[in-house]
């Protein structure tokens, strides 16, 4: 609700979106006038001071306040709107098949210790 509604507040359409575990997928339009990094830049920034003053546990998690980590991924959309549309509203599925997979059982040799 705190993204939908700084969307809102910009003008910005979001026509996709998954929250998971520890990230988002969004599929956004955003006005022709506004830079993709400075909206980023504000949603990324004013989303995290929402989230703290809302959920205020989190200040003690994330001490040094950066809760988004740096960067994201931008690409633009024409023909291909239909297929990345699909491809997000499966990224929770496709998320929790991988915690699955990647789940360590006795004698793993994937454990990662030496």
């Amino acid at each position: 609700s705190i993204l939908r509604k700084l969307c809102e507040w910009k003008n910005v359409r979001i026509l996709e979106a998954e929250c998971c575990a520890d990230h988002i997928h969004m599929l956004l339009e955003i006005p022709p006038k506004m830079s993709v990094s400075s909206f980023m830049g504000y949603l990324k920034g004013k989303s995290s001071l929402m989230l703290y003053e809302q959920f205020g546990d989190l200040k003690f998690k994330y001490r040094n306040r950066e809760f988004w980590c740096r960067g994201y991924y931008v690409d633009t959309v024409g023909k291909n709107t239909a297929k990345i549309r699909d491809y997000i509203k499966h990224q929770l599925e496709e998320d929790k098949m991988g915690e699955q997979l990647s789940i360590p059982y006795p004698g793993s040799p994937f454990t990662g210790r030496k």
